[in-house]
């Protein structure tokens, strides 16, 4: 086993910034859940264009109470610098600014009819940029602010470095979506609920990065199954 790196008083300031980081990962796993599967089963609400499009719904408590607790965990988040403090606070302001200005009811993002709704894109594509700032930058080991100690740092960057390219991938895709798809394919992506489906993929890449850097148990298992099938390509390359 690993030794402790943190002396014995840091004890309940590290399991308090661990927890908000699983806090922060539960959210984003479970929101897209929440919203899609749990408002067909309860609810009977179709899949929607996207994931704000449940502000309109009787999902709406919950869509916006999950981004509020993101954003309060965000803002409660002290990192290892300014840099890092300054990407929380912007995150949970983002993150407030997409539950309280809704996207227009059964509207295109990039078409908006009142200003809300445009600060809502807006509020969403800097909450997405934030949480890809912290998956490429802040969490991995290479970040000379972080003087945090991990079993398998190099399993864990790739980890978060994997996760912040999945968000920038799903956000250009998103803006491919958006700006440039028109005709036929933009019906197929339409019928398919593309934008909802890359929203999620995005929340999920999150959800990964943040359970990881939070040490949650089912992370830990997938880091060291990890670690050890790296070792054993190494192993076999060697022989």
């Amino acid at each position: 086993m690993a030794a402790d790196p943190f002396p014995a008083r840091t004890h309940p300031l590290v399991i308090s910034y661990v927890a908000v980081r699983r806090a922060i990962g539960v959210s984003g796993l479970a929101l897209p859940v929440a919203l899609g599967l749990g408002g067909w089963l309860f609810f009977g609400v179709e899949l929607q264009d996207n994931l704000s499009s449940y502000y309109h719904t009787p999902l709406r408590n919950l869509f916006v109470g999950v981004l509020c607790a993101i954003g309060v965990f965000l803002y409660c988040y002290k990192g290892h610098d300014w840099v890092e403090d300054w990407t929380a606070n912007l995150g949970c302001a983002s993150a407030l600014g997409v539950a309280f200005f809704p996207l227009d009811p059964n509207s295109d993002p990039l078409y908006q009819e009142s200003l809300t709704g445009y600060v809502h894109s807006l509020c969403g594509g800097v909450f997405f940029t934030t949480l890809a700032f912290y998956s490429l930058f802040h969490f991995p080991t290479t970040n000379d602010a972080n003087d945090e100690r991990e079993p398998h740092e190099r399993t864990r960057d790739l980890v978060y470095r994997t996760s912040g390219v999945v968000i920038l991938l799903c956000m250009l895709a998103m803006a491919y979506y958006l700006f440039l798809l028109r005709g036929d394919w933009r019906a197929v992506a339409d019928r398919y609920n593309a934008l909802f489906w890359l929203e999620s993929l995005a929340a999920w890449a999150f959800a990964a990065a943040w359970l990881t850097k939070g040490r949650a148990i089912i992370a830990d298992l997938a880091i060291e199954v990890m670690a050890q099938t790296q070792e054993k390509l190494k192993l076999g390359e060697r022989e």
